[in-house]
């Protein structure tokens, strides 16, 4: 099953020429489940849950992760949208399959990318049912 985000402000689903261009341009495959979620519902920006998730516009991607710096100083980092504030979410592409971390856009250097779902629909799931998606502190 497919999770669901009802965005705010949508920008409708992707065509798969779209999601292979952003492929292409980032050197990367997105997971399945992320690109099913594209083609099926796009982009966007709303709360998910008590989550407030901004999934930046497949052709965009490429540049925010430029801008961003995460090839300078995150490359094992995919970034796809943030939090609407000052983290992002990304795909870990040391790890397959990729599961999604956060990662403060003021320090994107390794020890601050955290693991907070095992895919992009680990994530909606989590975004739905839980109001941290922080490891609790020991």
């Amino acid at each position: 099953m497919t999770e669901a985000a009802d965005f705010d402000h949508a920008d409708g689903p992707v065509t798969p020429a779209m999601i292979e261009a952003a492929e292409t341009a980032l050197e990367i495959r997105f997971p399945d489940d992320y690109r099913a979620f594209l083609l099926t519902q796009g982009t966007g920006e709303g709360w998910v849950g008590e989550h407030y998730l901004h999934l930046w516009k497949v052709e965009d991607l490429a540049l925010w992760n430029r801008e961003y710096g995460f090839p300078e100083y995150a490359p094992f980092l995919i970034g796809f949208g943030s939090d609407g504030a000052g983290e992002s979410f990304a795909f870990d592409r040391r790890t397959t399959p990729m599961p999604v971390v956060m990662a403060p856009f003021i320090d994107l250097s390794e020890g601050n990318a955290i693991r907070v779902a095992d895919n992009f629909q680990h994530l909606l799931q989590r975004m739905r049912e839980e109001k941290s998606l922080f490891p609790e502190a020991p």
